[in-house]
């Protein structure tokens, strides 16, 4: 099942949403958010903040407000729960309106929205999601550790063999969903997070017909901040991956 060829988005991002969830970026959000605007001046922008102590939801408030083309909203959380939450929140309120394509970005800029324009002509090309690769030619890595790299690269070597899929970068989190996907692969069943939110995405896609294409993207490790990824994480998604494939594996033979 793939998406149907007519173009979804507009040539300067329209009918397209940008969740961004946050938490502790106030210095990070209105760069990111000016590049964006500048990028792709018709899209919208949903910050999806989870209580920051540093005032970040004040900051977002505030972009809001001055955005007088009505571009920038804001939904704030009332407790830190989680990447995977904070979209799955950021996704019901887009799919509460009429955009075309939902997209995840991280705040902290190691997604370049300069870069956002290649995965929507993907999505104008007729998949379904499309996801902004590390890993396929003309992908790059600047300034991330070695053992940032290693790690990320094990998880999807590991992901990509133990659910059999042709996916370099699972665990990516530059994305771009058409709405159709979001509505039918049983978001209200998500309970992962992370790297495992991720990945769980991109399997229910492939389970239910979807098509995945990869498209180059420069990740920049973040210059203002720090990780929030840890170790309950990681775990998480090397025992779900497995229990994945399993019952993936073990549905084909019954078929």
């Amino acid at each position: 099942m793939s998406g149907n060829d007519q173009q979804v988005v507009g040539e300067n991002g329209a009918r397209a949403l940008v969740v961004v969830p946050t938490f502790n970026e106030r210095e990070n959000l209105p760069l990111i958010v000016e590049r964006l605007l500048t990028s792709l001046s018709d899209i919208h922008v949903l910050i999806v903040d989870d209580s920051s102590p540093d005032g970040t939801g004040d900051v977002a408030d505030r972009l809001a407000a001055d955005d007088a083309a009505e571009r920038i909203h804001v939904l704030h959380r009332t407790a830190k729960d989680g990447l995977g939450k904070a979209y799955l929140a950021g996704f019901a309120w887009g799919l509460t309106r009429e955009y075309g394509v939902i997209i995840e970005m991280d705040a902290d800029g190691s997604h370049a929205p300069e870069q956002l324009h290649r995965l929507l002509a993907a999505i104008n090309d007729g998949a379904d999601l499309v996801i902004g690769s590390r890993y396929v030619p003309g992908g790059a890595l600047v300034n991330w550790p070695k053992r940032r790299e290693l790690l990320s690269k094990g998880a999807n070597t590991y992901a990509r063999v133990a659910l059999g899929v042709q996916v370099n970068d699972i665990t990516a989190g530059y994305r771009a969903f058409r709405r159709e996907v979001l509505e039918k692969i049983g978001l209200d069943e998500v309970e992962s997070a992370g790297y495992c939110f991720q990945i769980d995405l991109a399997w229910r896609t492939l389970q239910h017909g979807f098509t995945i294409r990869e498209v180059p993207i420069t990740f920049t490790e973040r210059a203002i901040g720090e990780s929030k990824m840890d170790g309950g994480v990681i775990a998480e998604s090397f025992i779900n991956v497995a229990r994945w494939g399993i019952q993936g594996r073990l549905a084909k033979l019954r078929r």
